[in-house]
């Protein structure tokens, strides 16, 4: 569990609620033709942008950010000097069958013992990737899109109240109504870009970055080790991709 962005967004939102509470009752801030203008139509409008099956595939994505957390990067480089020292022991025979922490991992290590070709493997494993990243991309594409439209079907509920308001001037128990729509569908707006839909657009843009980087990582080490380089070689190589500043100082350990 990804607890950088649980507790981010249920902060900001739990404060966005506190604050309600502390201007009065949270009930007067509910309103439900507010939220259908936001919700529903953000919704839809941004549904109209993509395929169906694009649309759903964000919200699995995003679900997925923040569940699924990658592996550590100096343990994930461990683990494979492991695995690169047992296959020059015992050639990459030795490997099948072999518990690893990666999805990934272990289905490149299947591919270099059932014998392909490192060309193959590294076709393989990079359209893996690329996948992958494209799915985090579009579904923050996605949430952008939302972020965006977001406000704008508030000012859309805002124009809606308005006119409402002002074609009941004469009767003032119309007029309170009106105002809250137009004021309640701006505010639905801003929190569902702010609090929500950006934050996830971000995260799935950093979670795209990380997932390309490890898994880059790994295909540079499974062809190394079909390779048959030494093992010290391959850790050396592996910390490139660590920070500069974090390499020195886990060589050292």
């Amino acid at each position: 569990m990804d607890l950088a962005t649980l507790v981010g967004m249920l902060g900001a939102i739990a404060l966005i609620i506190v604050s309600m509470l502390m201007s009065g009752e949270l009930v007067m801030f509910v309103n439900g033709p507010s939220l259908v203008i936001v919700v529903g139509g953000s919704l839809f409008a941004v549904m109209a942008q993509f395929s169906l099956g694009q649309f759903l595939g964000a919200v699995k994505v995003a679900g997925k950010s923040f569940k699924t957390k990658l592996p550590d990067v100096y343990e994930l480089i461990e683990e494979i000097v492991g695995l690169a020292d047992e296959a020059r022991k015992g050639g990459l025979l030795s490997l099948e069958g072999k518990e690893v922490s990666s999805d990934f991992l272990q289905r490149g290590i299947q591919l270099l013992v059932d014998g392909h070709d490192p060309d193959v493997v590294k076709t393989m494993l990079a359209k893996d990737k690329n996948q992958a990243v494209e799915r985090h991309s579009l579904g923050a594409s996605i949430f952008s899109k939302l972020a965006d439209i977001a406000p704008a079907m508030g000012m859309i509920g805002t124009l809606i109240g308005l006119v409402a308001m002002l074609a009941n001037m004469d009767d003032p128990k119309a007029i309170g109504p009106a105002m809250a729509v137009a004021l309640l569908t701006t505010l639905y707006g801003a929190i569902i870009a702010n609090a929500v839909c950006t934050p996830i657009a971000d995260k799935l843009r950093l979670r795209a970055a990380e997932e390309s980087m490890t898994k880059s990582l790994i295909i540079d080490a499974l062809l190394a080790i079909q390779g048959g380089q030494n093992p010290r070689v391959i850790d050396s190589m592996l910390r490139t991709y660590l920070p500069e500043a974090k390499r020195a100082v886990e060589a050292a350990e």
